[in-house]
């Protein structure tokens, strides 16, 4: 008895030795979320409001879909997969949006515009699935969210409700709770009247870049960028992908879907092929937190988050200016003009490799407000364009006609590529580098083509995950019970409780062994 109360009194501490090195080895083991830089997150106000922030608009024709136009918006940047209990939940009170120009003249023609609710079905529990989800209408589905989609013309203050009730299907969050993920995305495929359909879900994020380079001073790891030997930081993360098709009839200023240019053939307003396309979000101005946790919002909707090329206001647009960027339409872009004509990263550029890289011009840089805000004559320049920042498509170019894929699209000589609109495997670093550096492959005044220029990139090269060849061609997001960024062997607080465990067992021997010959001892004396 003696034993066994001096073992309960010891064994506290290979339990306080169990939990301290748990304690220490999940810290150790713990990705950090301040730790991942992303150019998703491109101006200060949008980095505190990650369910607001567009990270990346995709608008292409794809090879199964030739007759209409795919739009995908990404939201809610560097979503680590395992981060529950709540996960990436759209926001109730924002709207979503792709926004379209269908005559060059930087205004909104076109908007297809989501809003989400919540609905749990028990909320005594934290969980987000209380059992396996095998359908989108399971019980054990605790936590779900449903959409509406409007359309709206030109600046109509009303809009035309299009889809409603539509179910967004659940993160995928390992294979206990979801054991089948893709089942579940399938049935959140919905067919929109008129030929169209969409998906909202979590998604794989398809951007892929090595952002610990290049925002270390444009850091190249293996010079010159084109063979590799890039990290890409964005793999192993999800997003939340908003995927819309629908028929190019739709959005083009002649509501037909243009048959190619006749060689030699000027575009004219009657026939042009070109819509631009980015994506914004609005919040209600006005927003009260409760005293018990609620949060009351009023007014009219502000935007609060733009996105169309790629990197513009990331690597573009100066610091103080890219909140006003996000807040602005393409109306007003020309107060950034100036950043576009005069590039700050094609001084860094220069100063960075200095005696490596052709000397850059830094000012009077036509060439960028080209390919960046008109688009290229003869490709996706609409007439009578006005400059401004937009993801602008030839719809008359379709995937048949341009040949093999190339990762660099137009400079690579893919039409169907970026600058081009925009698909999900388009290296859109190494495009917008080599754009900036006068790398294309071909004059561009004021750019004179050279070497390395021409070969300059981030290293790296296509995306973590492959896309589908069907709808919604986003790749399946990554689960949290496998997330890539768990870097423990063993579970962190299962390894203390071994470590304890071990502690015990030597304290419980060694109390059994100076038990023994305290008692050799008394009897000797004896």
């Amino acid at each position: 008895m003696t034993l066994m109360k001096r073992l309960a009194k010891w064994a506290l501490i290979p339990g306080i030795a169990g939990l301290a090195v748990a304690s220490f080895v999940a810290i150790g083991t713990r990705p950090s979320d301040d730790a991942a830089a992303s150019s998703h997150r491109e101006a200060p106000g949008i980095a505190a409001d990650p369910q607001a922030d567009a990270t990346d608009t995709y608008a292409f024709i794809a090879p199964d879909s030739p007759d209409k136009l795919t739009l995908v918006g990404n939201w809610i940047p560097l979503q680590e997969p395992a981060g529950g209990p709540n996960f990436y939940p759209w926001a109730t009170d924002a709207t979503y949006a792709f926004s379209i120009d269908s005559d060059g003249d930087a205004k909104r023609d076109i908007a297809y515009e989501f809003e989400f609710y919540t609905k749990v079905i028990d909320k005594s529990t934290f969980l987000y699935a209380t059992g396996p989800i095998t359908s989108l209408n399971d019980e054990n589905f605790n936590i779900r969210q449903f959409y509406n989609v409007y359309r709206r013309d030109g600046n109509s203050s009303s809009r035309k409700l299009i889809a409603s009730n539509l179910a967004v299907p659940p993160d995928n969050i390992g294979p206990k709770s979801t054991p089948s993920y893709e089942t579940l995305a399938t049935q959140a495929i919905y067919s929109l009247q008129g030929g169209g359909k969409v998906f909202v879900g979590q998604r794989d994020d398809p951007f892929f870049v090595d952002l610990g380079g290049i925002f270390d001073l444009a850091t190249i790891r293996q010079l010159p960028g084109n063979a590799g030997g890039g990290i890409d930081n964005v793999a192993g993360f999800n997003t939340s992908s908003i995927v819309l098709q629908v028929p190019i009839s739709q959005v083009t200023k002649c509501k037909c879907d243009p048959a190619p240019m006749a060689s030699g053939a000027r575009m004219t307003a009657n026939n042009n092929p070109i819509v631009g396309v980015w994506t914004d979000t609005y919040r209600q101005r006005i927003s009260v937190l409760g005293s018990e946790g609620g949060q009351y919002n009023f007014g009219d909707r502000v935007k609060v988050s733009r996105l169309g090329n790629p990197l513009v206001n990331e690597v573009v647009i100066p610091l103080a200016k890219k909140d006003a960027f996000n807040a602005s339409s393409p109306a007003g872009d020309g107060q950034f003009a100036s950043f576009v004509l005069n590039s700050d990263l094609a001084a860094k550029i220069n100063a960075v490799y200095a005696g490596i890289v052709t000397p850059i011009p830094t000012t009077g840089r036509e060439d960028l407000v080209t390919v960046f805000l008109t688009g290229i004559p003869g490709l996706n320049q609409p007439p009578n364009v006005v400059a401004s920042e937009q993801l602008r498509i030839n719809l008359s170019i379709k995937p048949a006609s341009c040949g093999s894929v190339m990762r660099l699209g137009v400079i690579a000589g893919d039409n169907c590529g970026f600058p081009n609109g925009r698909r999900l495997g388009d290296d859109v670093t190494d495009v917008a580098v080599r754009a900036v550096a006068c790398g294309y492959g071909f004059n561009l005044g004021p750019c004179v083509d050279s070497a390395p220029n021409n070969l300059l990139g981030d290293g790296v090269n296509q995306n973590d995950k492959a896309f589908t060849a069907g709808f919604p061609y986003v790749a399946s997001p990554v689960s949290g019970f496998a997330s890539p960024h768990n870097t423990s062997p063993v579970p962190p607080i299962a390894a203390g409780i071994g470590a304890g465990a071990s502690v015990f067992a030597l304290l419980a021997a060694g109390s059994l062994i100076f038990s023994k010959v305290r008692r050799r001892t008394a009897e000797d004396v004896a």
